[in-house]
């Protein structure tokens, strides 16, 4: 039995999905009994894939122990890029390419420079943030193009599926691509390297690690998963704005963040950052419908993030010190 306790105080994770159970209950009662129907559900898993892929690969790239601000212009900047060029007569593959290139430039751009150059992620990024949100106020041309949707297969991508009609097809896209970066982080040695990489630099570099490319390929999937993220938000919209994913970087972070991941990098799991995401999620509908003053919202999904920060320490603190036997 102590055992199991000194499991679950190591793992932040399990504390973040007993307060989503708790807070699902709660909405549940305050809306009477609204929160759990099927309409709201559909909703709620209709948006989830959108920010919670975007918390994925920030995940991933706080625990390799470097932060990206730039994802949330990323998140714009593909699926503009993706809608301008289909408007000049491209077929649809073609423009989702060139958009998923354009975010892997960004996210190897964000990882070289930081380390070619030694500067905080933090600040290489938050440059990039800007750069990337202007690009795409540039190739709009001030006026949006609106999608040929008789050109996209929707079907594949926001289209409702399964018994109920539940969920969308992007839940789909989600659920599969975070399985394979969860695999990626703990069934092969570049998960073992993003961890010793995120945990102690020195030391991964003394064991001969490419500590280097692990943060660029780290990088780089943060910044394609954003740039997907953004492709799926527009498809489901029709038309994508330049003002799109504003504000998403830091709903990423304080994703992570609530799900475990540590700030200074080496702990923290892809499924955390995702409970993390669904509590945000969870948070701003419940308090919809509990019919709060929707701007409680960012100060409640801030005070969990300080409450996620303080109380992780003080759990694996605990369970570091608890003793098995005896």
């Amino acid at each position: 039995m102590r055992l199991l306790v000194k499991t679950f105080l190591q793992k932040p994770e399990l504390a973040a999905v007993l307060l989503l159970v708790l807070l699902i209950v709660l909405f549940q009662v305050l809306s009477n009994g609204i929160f759990l129907s099927a309409a709201n559900l559909r909703g709620v898993l209709g948006l989830l894939p959108e920010m919670a892929l975007v918390a994925v690969g920030v995940t991933l790239l706080m625990i390799c122990g470097e932060f990206d601000l730039s994802v949330g212009s990323v998140f714009a900047l593909m699926p503009m890029s993706m809608a301008v060029l289909m408007a000049q007569g491209w077929p649809f593959l073609p423009s989702v390419l060139v958009g998923l290139m354009l975010c892997a430039a960004i996210g190897f751009a964000n990882g070289w420079l930081t380390i070619r150059f030694a500067i905080p992620s933090f600040i290489t990024t938050l440059g990039m943030l800007f750069m990337a949100r202007s690009l795409t106020v540039v190739i709009s041309g001030g006026f949006p193009p609106r999608l040929d949707l008789e050109r996209i297969p929707e079907h594949l991508f926001v289209a409702f599926v399964g018994p109920g009609e539940l969920i969308r097809a992007s839940f789909l896209w989600f659920l599969g691509l975070a399985l394979v970066v969860s695999l990626l982080l703990s069934r092969t040695n570049f998960g073992n390297w993003v961890r010793a990489t995120g945990g102690f630099l020195p030391a991964a570099n003394a064991m001969g690690i490419p500590t280097a490319r692990v943060k660029i390929a780290c990088f780089m999937i943060c910044s394609l998963l954003a740039g997907f993220a953004g492709m799926i938000q527009v498809l489901r919209v029709g038309s994508p704005l330049p003002s799109m994913g504003e504000g998403m970087e830091l709903a990423a972070v304080a994703a992570a963040v609530i799900g475990g991941t540590v700030l200074t990098g080496g702990i923290g799991s892809i499924l955390g950052g995702i409970i993390g995401a669904v509590l945000i999620r969870v948070i701003d509908n419940g308090l919809v419908l509990s019919r709060v003053d929707s701007n409680w919202f960012k100060f409640a999904i801030g005070a969990l993030t300080i409450l996620a920060v303080v109380g992780n320490a003080w759990l694996r603190k605990r369970g570091r010190a608890m003793k098995v036997e005896g």
